[in-house]
Parts: C-alpha cells; structure tokens; sequence
C-alpha cells in the first residue's frame, strides 16, 4: 500500500514530466505556472488511493489521475478570472501575472491537455471512466453557473446553497474517487459507495473553505481572506446568518451584498462582525462535521478489509480536518 506522500509524489512526477507542443511557449508557460504551485493534489491523490485500495497496482490510474488535477486547475485559472482574484496558493493568479487573454486561452489549453491524460486509460475501461469525468466536469460548470446567479440574489437558501456546491466542489471529487477504485478492479456496488464517500467529503471540504475565507490565516489559506464577502457570493456563513438573523440585521446584510460600492476592508469587518455575534462559524463546523460523518459511514461499508481502507481513511482525515 502507497501511503500519502508518495501518492503524491507520483502525481506531482508525473504532472512535471508530461510533454508539451513547444511551439507556441507562451501558451505552455502559464500552464506549467499553475501546476508547478502545488497544492494538496487532492482529487488524484484520492483517485490512486481509491485504486490501491482495490490493487497493489496503480500503474493505469497515474495519468487519469493527472488528468483530474490538470482539470481541476482549469476552473482556478477561470475561477480567478471571474471572481478577480489576484492570490491563488499565495501567488499572483495567471490573468494578474500575464493578462486575461493569456490566462482564458492557457487555461482552455488544460482542459485539452486533461482529455489527453484520460486517453491513456486503459481501452476496456476508457469508455466508463471518460463519462463518469465528463459528467463530473459539466456539474462542476453548471455549479459555477449557480454560484455566479446567486451573487445577484438576495435570497439564497440552504438546500440551494448544497446542490451549488455538490455541484461546483463535491461532484469532482467524487468522480476521482469512483474513478481510481474502477480502475483498481473494484465492483459498481463498492465503486457508488465511495463516490458517496467522496461526495460527502467534498461538501464538507467546501464549508471549511467558506469557512477559512472567513477566519482563515491568509498564509495557510492561500488566498486573500473575506473574497467571498467582497464578491458578494452567498456562502454558508451567509446563509446561516440570514437564517438567525433577526430583521434588522438581515436587512443590513441585504445591502451589504447587494453591491459592490462599499470599500472592502470595512465590508468584511462588519459581516465579520455580523457573523461572529451569530455564532455562525460553530454552526457552519458543526454543518461540516455531520458531511464528515457521513463519508465514513460510506466508507466503512465498502467491501474491503479494514486494514487495507486504513490509509485512504487517513488521507481523507488529513484533507478535510484542515488547519484554521
């Protein structure tokens, strides 16, 4: 069994080591950038966890794998452009370091580069494993479309709120996980049960993060703090707030979300404020515990002895148990 750290040291080998067109260095350059900062490796780490759980080899998920990452890494690069970031990882975003033109056309280049690395799936299973990414990548599209709604809405509720990020965070993940273990020779039945393990995973994975935005340290987050509340996005904090508010309040968060014309630092002290008299940062944990829950519980149903699940057990702990 691999453990973690050289889990990832196969991914991050494996995304350096990948050949490029030189023709146009440019275009390879902002790529390489984005790839070369790190980062958890999160969902193709999961993807050869979930294949060794299954098989000592791991060789036929290293590239689908990649082809996650190399996909994940595409929606930051136009995550960025649509949320006008300017941090990602604790370094300028691509459009801040070039320019737009520059960070649309490479990151439209990873997503190319993605189908790529999945082409190298193994023939009898290609056909499986590219649909279960391609639905995975158009959930996460029609996730980020709800997100980019929701900052015009006022109202957003929590059910609304959950299907956004199932869609926009939750969906990958759980499609890496399904992947790797498929891959590994595992059956449908133990295959879905990790997708839900996966998927539960992934929703708490998006609460802590709306969570950090808010009363994270910007070093160990990586990203600007309060982003969320300059760009008005209707996170969990936000939704739990306008649930216990009472009227007063929630109309003084109304308009604070309803524009962009309120200078930012003092934005996010006085919904910071707002959230912290609300007690709104337990009731958000305790939202993501629950999710963490679950996920074990599908775990532990899967089909395979304990022993063998101890170390995608432990990566998955690692991953959504993170450092405020």
């Amino acid at each position: 069994m691999y453990n973690q750290a050289e889990l990832r040291e196969i991914v991050d080998r494996t995304l350096m080591n990948l050949s490029y067109n030189m023709e146009a260095p440019r275009l390879i350059e902002p790529v390489k950038y984005i790839l070369s900062l790190g980062g958890k490796r999160i969902r193709p780490v999961l993807t050869l966890a979930a294949c060794n759980l299954f098989n000592d080899k791991i060789d036929d998920a290293v590239f689908p794998a990649a082809g996650l990452e190399i996909f994940h890494n595409f929606t930051l690069v136009h995550d960025d452009i649509m949320d006008k970031a300017s941090v990602r990882r604790g370094f300028p975003t691509i459009h801040t370091k070039w320019d737009l033109n520059q960070a649309v056309l490479s990151g439209d280049l990873m997503s190319f580069i993605a189908n790529e690395c999945f082409m190298l799936t193994p023939s009898q299973l290609f056909l499986n494993i590219f649909r279960i990414f391609n639905k995975a990548a158009i959930d996460v599209c029609v996730g980020q479309q709800l997100d980019i709604e929701y900052e015009k809405s006022l109202v957003v509720t929590e059910q609304e709120y959950m299907r956004m990020i199932e869609l926009k965070t939750a969906a990958l993940i759980a499609a890496s996980v399904r992947i790797g273990a498929l891959i590994g020779g595992s059956n449908d039945e133990d295959a879905n049960l990790l997708f839900d393990f996966g998927r539960n995973m992934g929703l708490a994975f998006q609460i802590q993060d709306d969570i950090l935005d808010v009363w994270g340290e910007t070093k160990v987050f990586g990203k600007t703090l309060g982003g969320d509340i300059v760009s008005n996005k209707k996170t969990l904090p936000y939704i739990k707030a306008m649930e216990m508010a009472g009227s007063d309040v929630r109309k003084k968060l109304q308009i604070l979300y309803s524009g962009n014309d309120i200078n930012p630092d003092e934005k996010i002290r006085t919904v910071t404020g707002i959230y912290d008299q609300l007690n709104i940062r337990e009731s958000s944990e305790s939202l993501a515990s629950q999710f963490i829950d679950k996920a074990f519980e599908y775990l532990q149903k899967v089909n395979i002895d304990d022993k063998r699940k101890m170390e995608l057990t432990g990566l998955a702990s690692s991953l959504i148990r993170r450092s405020h």
